[in-house]
């Protein structure tokens, strides 16, 4: 199944982005390929997620480097292995880093066959122009492309990791 690409289903002036993947995995495969830095740095931009993926907690996400802090944030609502609420601040870029958090809605239903509908809802982009901008299209299609290909192939899409600061 990794010829689906997930597509944009809707974008509102930017400020709410709602993409959708259908992934040929358990639901918790899914989850654990969000929430465990083990998965997170074969398709996330080489980041390692740091999380127990339980609400109130932080969720964290350190650079290659595995010192610089991409994302420091305490997760709103957890409702594990099917929906993960959490703020997003993109703290690599001074400017980014600088404006109001916006959010990221992950939900994963299951469907027929062994596959699941992995929708990631990114809004509240409202004041935060320039992470409106670096997130559109390509930005989650990666991730998302990324995600799928690792968990339904057991490789990572890019041999290498593609820069979350686009050059």
């Amino acid at each position: 199944m990794t010829d689906t690409a997930p597509a944009p289903v809707h974008t509102t002036a930017h400020t709410t982005q709602v993409y959708q993947v259908l992934i040929k995995a358990t639901p918790q495969q899914i989850w654990d390929a969000i929430t465990q830095p083990e998965f997170t740095r074969q398709y996330f931009h080489g980041a390692s997620v740091e999380t127990t993926g339980a609400a109130g907690t932080p969720m964290r996400y350190y650079a290659p480097d595995g010192q610089t802090l991409w994302g420091d944030e305490t997760i709103l609502e957890s409702e594990p292995p099917y929906r993960l609420v959490v703020p997003w601040r993109s703290l690599y870029d001074e400017e980014m880093a600088a404006e109001p958090a916006s959010r990221v809605t992950w939900l994963i239903e299951e469907r027929a066959d062994g596959v699941c509908l992995l929708t990631a809802t990114h809004d509240r982009l409202e004041e935060s122009p320039k992470t409106a901008q670096s997130v559109n299209g390509i930005g989650w299609l990666t991730v998302l492309n990324g995600l799928k290909t690792l968990l339904e192939t057991g490789r990572p899409l890019f041999e290498a990791a593609v820069p979350a600061i686009p050059a």
